[in-house]
């Protein structure tokens, strides 16, 4: 089934091939070039780390670089990682990154493709297969991006999706970031960080060593990054309703959550 973020794109996929799980939680992109640098792949794997701790899915393309970092990044914080493919479900590439694909499914993530078997890998389906990458998410962020770039085209097709474009800036003079500060100065925001992200989605992490017993914490996690009705809290957390109503009353009264119109979310 196509997630319904991605059916409302200007150009759906007309299938979608999954190995894994494609969960309902919050997806951010982090993209970049494959002849990345050591600090763009630090800053990538910092970044992927930091969003999954705040539990929010990482997108990418599996590529090296950037791609791979953000993936890895986002596994080191035992987060849940989507890989998009260019080439047929069964077809991984690079296959150097065939160990990374296992890990991602082996930790609860997802192999996407829009295309079947080993479907070879066509230039132009890698530039197609970008606006599944931003059209999963909520935003995309861009890490080290030469003018020529891949990842270009993935802002691209998420500002026309209507999508968050974050842009990690760099040294004005490195051939990596011509890129990116292009994209700066066409109006995606420039973030330095992590908590830039989170700040500017309205995402607040709330500390985990506040004064909450476990059924309360686990109801944290489910409403995080979006609105939950209570019977989906359940669902998602398993816990039973003497336990899951007394806990979602309690976190009302701590002002910790709130009831909107599409269910229980965070106080910000």
């Amino acid at each position: 089934m196509i997630p319904k973020l991605l059916q409302n794109i200007p150009d759906p996929p007309a299938e979608l091939f999954v190995k894994g799980s494609l969960s309902d939680d919050f997806k951010i992109a982090v993209v970049g070039t494959r002849k990345s640098t050591s600090e763009g792949r630090l800053i990538a794997r910092t970044i992927a780390a930091e969003l999954a701790k705040a539990k929010i899915t990482i997108v990418s393309g599996l590529a090296l670089g950037i791609d791979t970092a953000s993936h890895e990044g986002c596994l080191e914080a035992k987060g849940k990682t989507i890989a998009v493919l260019g080439t047929g479900i069964d077809n991984i590439y690079p296959k150097e990154n065939k160990p990374l694909a296992e890990r991602i499914l082996a930790k609860g993530g997802a192999i996407v493709s829009e295309y079947p078997g080993d479907t070879p890998g066509y230039k132009e389906n890698f530039l197609r297969r970008n606006r599944i990458i931003s059209g999963l998410c909520e935003a995309i962020v861009v890490v080290e991006a030469p003018i020529r770039s891949g990842s270009i085209s993935t802002a691209n097709f998420a500002a026309e999706q209507g999508r968050e474009v974050f842009v990690i800036p760099g040294p004005i003079n490195h051939p990596n970031y011509a890129g990116s500060h292009k994209l700066i100065r066409d109006g995606a925001r420039l973030v330095a960080s992590a908590k830039d992200i989170l700040e500017d989605l309205g995402i607040e992490v709330l500390d985990r060593a506040a004064d909450l017993d476990d059924s309360e914490k686990t109801i944290v996690e489910a409403v995080r990054v979006r609105a939950l009705p209570i019977d989906k809290i359940m669902e998602i957390t398993k816990l039973e309703p003497s336990k899951a109503l007394p806990a979602i009353a309690g976190l009302v009264l701590k002002k910790i959550i709130r009831e909107s119109d599409e269910g229980y979310v965070l106080n910000q």
